[in-house]
């Protein structure tokens, strides 16, 4: 059964006519997602320390912004971890303004510093721009622990939707570069650009993100099909997936990238990762930054910000 609350969102979309994403132009989308976002996200909690920063970044100035935890609420070391996090939005739409509510309640609740990455956005950049930003986002807060005042040996990296992909490629990357990840937080991500798994024709419409509107970030972000196969689109693909981070995976009952986000986890299982995975069996696609309206997004948040805790302990 669909979530009432979820229920209640979509017929009041249906009934005052908010256009589909995939009838608008990058722009509009865009517009359309800042404005809405306050009718759905619940108010931001106070932090100690909100800091706009700038990095040099592959295409041209990186923005940034970090959080930083109330003391009270803070994992125990000298310094605290960071999460390196990237929002949701199919690579097109989003940035640090739209999910700074979240990035908070990650920072509250992890007890751990949030650096949200303002990566560039298809189709003005298409892949891998997004993938080359948030590699280089991570490195470079690595590099600058002393300055950022966190601990360069516990980085998390995680995000939503498009920023779980991105999670989930920049974890591989790392790996790959000899580089160790403390843990990966991977919200109903996109793991694979075919689209093929079966909740993609289950949950094709009706649940706010549609097959329509995947085709339209898909078409946005890797216009190639030939891109699809590239690991670094769809991490499902990537051939060696051992030796990678504690992952969270949750996921949305009523979404269309439900079933390759448990195919992800399961696939980091075999490979000898440690994995949790949690599916929200009630919930749509993006419901964890809906708590103004949807109550069990506060209970993903709790969720997300226990088990990074956990993983960021010591050191």
């Amino acid at each position: 059964m669909l979530d009432p609350q979820a229920r209640a969102l979509i017929d009041l979309m249906i009934e005052r006519r908010v256009p589909p994403v995939h009838t608008l132009t990058p722009a509009e989308a865009r517009r359309l997602y800042r404005e809405r976002r306050t009718f759905t996200q619940p108010e931001p909690p106070p932090l100690p320390v909100v800091r706009e920063l700038t990095m040099p970044g592959p295409g041209g100035p990186l923005p940034l912004r970090l959080f930083r935890p109330p003391a009270d609420k803070a994992v125990a070391g000298a310094l605290p971890p960071l999460l390196v996090y990237f929002h949701g939005g199919g690579w097109t739409i989003g940035d640090i303004d739209t999910h700074d509510v979240l990035c908070r309640q990650l920072a509250v609740e992890a007890g751990c510093a949030v650096l949200s990455v303002d990566y560039r956005l298809a189709p003005e950049h298409p892949f891998p721009a997004a993938v080359d930003d948030c590699i280089a986002a991570t490195r470079w807060a690595r590099s600058q622990a002393a300055a950022l005042g966190i601990d360069a040996q516990r980085i998390a990296v995680g995000g939503d939707s498009a920023g779980g992909n991105l999670a989930a490629v920049v974890a591989l990357a790392e790996r790959d570069a000899g580089a160790a990840i403390a843990a990966q937080l991977l919200i109903y991500p996109a793991t694979d650009m075919r689209a093929v798994a079966p909740s993609h024709q289950a949950n094709a419409q009706g649940y706010l993100l549609t097959a329509d509107s995947i085709a339209y970030y898909r078409g946005n972000y890797t216009p190639e099909a030939a891109m699809w196969n590239d690991w670094r689109a769809s991490p499902l693909l990537a051939k060696d997936r051992a030796r990678l981070p504690p992952a969270l995976v949750l996921t949305a009952g009523f979404d269309p990238l439900r079933d390759e986000g448990r195919q992800y986890a399961d696939a980091l299982s075999a490979a000898g990762n440690r994995v949790q995975y949690v599916c929200f069996e009630r919930q749509v696609h993006g419901f964890i930054t809906m708590g103004r309206i949807i109550d069990e997004a506060f209970s993903a948040v709790d969720l997300a910000g226990a088990v990074l805790r956990r993983s960021l302990r010591g050191g």
